[in-house]
């Protein structure tokens, strides 16, 4: 009889740390939302690139396209850091992240937290509109209030906006080593 009640314990204890594991590999989810720079309109897109803790490795099988146009990115448990962009649709060509607007896009990637994302939620910054653009679509926006302001991330959301690249962008793709 001990020797069944000691497997038994055994097993439940062996079930208890496999349960544990696999709890630790199950990945955090956040929504991800991609705007246009210059209107605010949720954008859609088949593929978002996303990397983790400046890890070279691009993931697009992480997201999964909502409905609506949203993504659900299911990220590693481990994982900190968040860099993401996304490509036209059926294309190869890459929007530019607004969040580094004035910098050279093909060098400079901007990394968030993914704790701060879970918790509060995160907007990144839109430098794709000049001040006064900015403030004719505040303005639009209270003369035509919508439900919820397009740049206000609730937690577990991270917001960012995106333009077409420029001819002189596309143009430097082009020529790129690949």
């Amino acid at each position: 009889m001990s020797r069944l009640t000691h497997r038994v314990l055994t097993l439940l204890v062996c079930m208890a740390a496999l349960g544990g594991l696999l709890c630790a590999q199950a990945g955090k989810t956040i929504t991800v939302r991609m705007l246009d720079g210059k209107t605010g309109k949720l954008i859609t897109t088949s593929t978002f690139m996303v990397r983790v803790d400046h890890e070279p490795t691009v993931h697009a099988d992480w997201v999964a396209p909502n409905e609506d146009g949203t993504g659900k990115l299911t990220l590693p448990r481990i994982a900190s850091l968040l860099s993401i962009q996304a490509t036209y649709d059926s294309s190869m060509m890459i929007y530019v992240n607004c969040d580094t607007a004035g910098e050279d896009a093909n060098t400079v990637d901007r990394w968030y937290s993914i704790a701060e994302i879970l918790t509060l939620g995160v907007a990144a910054p839109n430098g794709c509109v000049k001040p006064a653009e900015a403030a004719k679509l505040k303005l639009l926006t209270k003369l035509k209030p919508v439900a919820k302001p397009a740049s206000v991330a609730k937690p577990g959301e991270f917001v960012f906006y995106v333009r077409k690249q420029n001819w002189r962008e596309h143009i430097r793709e082009d020529e790129s080593p690949r």
